[in-house]
């Protein structure tokens, strides 16, 4: 059996029909950037997100750029997050010209440590960027409360965690800003790159807006040098079609995990993230577990026709990128213990249970023979 990583297949096929007429009223009216469609996606998304604004970007990257900037983050300034993320996260710090300051995640969610928190804290600390990994959302609840209490901005990366909750409360919706990518393997995604910033507050809206458009108030009136961040028509038009299903994916993509997680429960020498958290209700973007041989089970797995992925075998203060930041592997033991041991195994709405029992299978064959 072939069990791919990802397939985006399935979800074209659910929007093919009503994506071409689509697409020709679009090319027929000539409006290709901004405009109604690009409108309606924000207004819709917003809405999904329960949050009064959405501004659409060109991408995730830019959306945190463009929520660090729009909230007054700027050289000199310090924002704190993980070291276990994509780059894009601490990109979009330096680019708006701050620092980023690492804190280690909680061993057993693989977001933000809320205990290690405040010792990180500076004077130059302007705010905090908590990033709801896999799907599953930081623990915000004392992350909130520290910020709140030390006068800190709260800006999450929700580009894994499109329609998550914690307590209740949609991802995105509970810091000043909120972000998301719909890069194509998201939870929603676009047919390329594009991104959106959601929040409750008027001027931070007004200010993304202005930001992707050039600094532009208005059509060639610039109060500030900004950026070309926008979402163009076509995009928008793919990412209303398939909001309207992201519910049922999700939904789905629970019911995947937890057919892995009962499955994989007496398998020896690995572990996953548990899902008996209340206060969550993860999306699984990805499904990640742990094992010591994480190369030669990833190895077998392709052998066996299963794709598998990384996410992430370096953490960020480990990358060349930062090495003048002067850090070394022990800093973040939590995160390097993790980034050694992690795999991603397929994970989409349309994967059969026959296909997660097939990539069970081989993972116990592989882990059985080394026990």
């Amino acid at each position: 059996m072939k069990v791919p990583f990802l397939d985006l297949k399935p979800q074209y096929r659910r929007i093919e029909a009503a994506l071409k007429p689509r697409f020709e009223e679009i090319m027929a009216a000539g409006a290709f950037i901004g405009g109604p469609e690009v409108e309606a996606f924000e207004a819709e998304f917003a809405a999904f997100c329960e949050t009064k604004y959405c501004v659409g970007v060109s991408s995730g990257t830019d959306a945190l750029r463009f929520a660090l900037l729009a909230c007054g983050i700027g050289p000199g300034d310090e924002v704190i997050t993980v070291p276990h993320t994509f780059i894009a996260t601490t990109e979009a710090i330096t680019q708006a010209g701050a620092r980023p300051v690492f804190v280690d995640v909680d061993p057993a969610t693989s977001t933000l440590d809320p205990g290690r928190l405040e010792e990180a804290i500076t004077p130059r600390t302007r705010a905090v960027i908590p990033v709801h990994l896999y799907g599953r959302p930081a623990d915000m609840a004392p992350i909130l409360e520290i910020a709140g209490r030390r006068n800190l901005l709260v800006i999450e990366d929700a580009c894994q965690a499109h329609g998550a909750r914690y307590r209740g409360k949609r991802a995105g919706s509970m810091g000043q800003a909120g972000c998301f990518s719909f890069y194509p393997g998201k939870n929603l995604g676009a047919f390329g790159d594009a991104g959106a910033l959601v929040t409750d507050d008027p001027e931070i809206a007004r200010r993304a807006r202005m930001l992707r458009e050039h600094g532009q108030s208005r059509k060639y009136y610039h109060d500030t040098e900004g950026y070309t961040g926008r979402l163009d028509a076509l995009q928008a038009a793919v990412l209303r079609l398939k909001l309207a299903f992201l519910e049922e994916g999700n939904r789905a993509r629970r019911e995947n995990a937890r057919r892995y997680d009962e499955r994989l429960a007496d398998i020896p020498g690995l572990s996953v993230i548990p899902d008996g958290d209340q206060d969550v209700e993860p999306v699984y973007h990805l499904y990640v577990v742990f094992v010591d041989d994480r190369e030669g089970l990833q190895e077998h797995l392709s052998r066996s026709g299963v794709g598998t992925g990384l996410h992430y075998p370096l953490p960020l203060h480990l990358q060349r990128a930062y090495a003048g930041m002067g850090h070394r592997r022990g800093d973040f033991p939590v995160s390097e213990h993790l980034a050694d041991r992690l795999l991603s195994l397929p994970m989409y709405p349309e994967i059969s249970p026959a296909e997660i029992d097939y990539v069970v299978s081989c993972i116990r064959s592989f882990q059985e023979g080394r026990a």
